[in-house]
């Protein structure tokens, strides 16, 4: 068997910890790009809708967002391109900030409308922009995924598709 001088052993003992600290170096710059568990969990809120009554406006909050669900009654029909069913009721939703300013507009449930108290934008029931005021678009929609009588918003489902298909 061949002698190890000292040197050779040095230079072997220097080569293995340079890789040990720079797979370290790598684990640990890979940790810095996966986002927080926070961050994570923060994409998707599950709301469970069963509890809504017909007519009733329920807000809740995603990814720091307000988003609004009404579950509408029986005589305000159905938007296919802004409603989606769960059973035989008939819901509306999206994220409630203005799209011409970024504010939140106020609901009024006797008006069956949302108003913009900062520059008087106006939306529908449905979340879409009255023209003749200054909001662009109508109210974006956010992604979800319905789950029996629980939507989940942040996942895309089949009716989220189909809306954003149309919408």
């Amino acid at each position: 068997m061949a002698e190890i001088k000292r040197r050779d052993f040095l230079g072997m003992t220097l080569g293995g910890v340079t890789a040990v600290g720079a797979i370290t170096s790598l684990i640990a710059m890979k940790k810095t790009w996966d986002p927080l568990p926070s961050v994570v969990s923060a994409g998707f809120t599950t709301v469970d809708v069963s509890a809504i009554k017909e007519g009733e406006f329920f807000q809740s909050e995603w990814r720091g967002k307000p988003i609004y669900i009404i579950r509408k009654k029986a005589d305000e029909g159905f938007d296919k391109e802004r409603d989606f069913k769960i059973n035989d009721s008939v819901f509306t939703l999206g994220i409630q900030i203005c799209t011409h300013l970024g504010c939140i507009p106020i609901f009024n449930p006797d008006l069956k409308e949302f108003l913009c108290p900062c520059h008087g934008g106006k939306f529908t029931l449905d979340g879409i922009n009255v023209k003749g005021t200054p909001p662009p678009r109508p109210f974006d929609i956010p992604p979800f995924k319905v789950d029996g009588t629980k939507i989940v918003f942040g996942e895309v489902g089949v009716e989220y598709q189909a809306m954003i298909g149309k919408a």
